[in-house]
């Protein structure tokens, strides 16, 4: 099986695999932002350094303890949301700004440390091997994708969802009905950062070198771009945000400089005239059935 799936891709171009795989690590971050920002409306800036939480410990226990890449995978979500869970004790009692600042002294901490700990190899970084598995990377991509998109749609649906959004939109109001607003965000940090910790040791694994210095506050910002573009709280909305600044690089290579700058006026005119995202209000749920509606009803001779 395993021969069959690489022989599957190396039949994709080499550098179209690379898009492919980057788009999808993309939305499995950008996912888990959208719990903790679209869903619970908690506004963190601090994503990316979850994200290197679970890049350095996949990456670790690949090359000291030779992990299957799966459990690899799980422990490297299930570090991500242990310390998720550490820091929004504190933290998750703030709103609004004061909470994205403390996110963002939080992830600045965290790659300080890991500039200075002689297991992350400090400043050198870290040369990560292929991991151990005879499944393709690629394809352990695509199926945390699937999985991260079919978990959140379930999870939007539930009666847990519904109490992140009543969060969001008035918090003061949903613990009037008995939501415990403390408990719910962090679950929702938790969730949210097992994804980018997931996330993380994927990339980690496909660029096959990390630096403390790759997690820092522009890639929190990156992946809150991805967010903002596609719509808060929308699924459809997420992916179509990480695809579509995934490849702008490589459209815009020729203004490399210039990346955010352009990133900065995109948003700037996207708030003016679509201030909720491309698919802000876009439902998972109704998009699937309207597309199986569609498919299903009898064509008119």
């Amino acid at each position: 099986m395993g021969n069959f799936l690489q022989n599957v891709v190396n039949q994709i171009d080499p550098y179209v695999m690379q898009i492919l795989v980057n788009i999808g690590i993309g939305i499995i971050l950008a996912l888990g932002l959208n719990v903790i920002t679209g869903l619970a409306g908690q506004l963190s800036l601090g994503h990316a350094a979850f994200m290197s939480i679970g890049a350095f410990t996949g990456a670790i226990l690949t090359i000291k303890l030779g992990m299957p890449f799966g459990v690899n995978l799980l422990c490297s979500g299930f570090m991500a949301a242990l310390f998720s869970v550490l820091i929004g004790f504190p933290t998750l009692r703030l709103s609004g700004d004061y909470l994205a600042i403390a996110t963002l002294g939080f992830a600045e901490i965290l790659k300080v440390v890991f500039l200075n700990l002689d297991i992350t190899n400090r400043a050198l970084g870290l040369s990560v091997p292929p991991p151990y598995s005879s499944i393709p990377l690629p394809v352990y991509v695509l199926i945390s994708v699937v999985l991260a998109v079919t978990a959140l749609a379930l999870m939007q649906e539930s009666r847990f969802g519904r109490a992140l959004k009543a969060i969001r939109e008035d918090e003061i109001a949903a613990e009037a009905m008995g939501v415990n607003a403390t408990r719910y965000k962090i679950q929702a940090f938790a969730i949210g950062s097992f994804y980018a910790g997931v996330g993380g040791c994927l990339y980690a694994h496909f660029i096959a070198y990390i630096n403390p210095s790759d997690f820092g506050f522009l890639k929190s910002i990156d992946i809150l771009n991805m967010v903002v573009l596609g719509g808060l709280g929308s699924i459809p909305g997420v992916i179509l945000g990480a695809s579509l600044l995934t490849t702008a690089p490589e459209f815009l290579g020729f203004m490399k400089q210039y990346r955010m700058l352009v990133y900065g006026i995109i948003l700037i005119i996207l708030m003016l005239f679509r201030p909720n995202g491309l698919l802000g209000g876009v439902s998972f749920k109704e998009m699937v059935l309207k597309i199986f509606r569609k498919r299903t009803q009898p064509s008119r001779a």
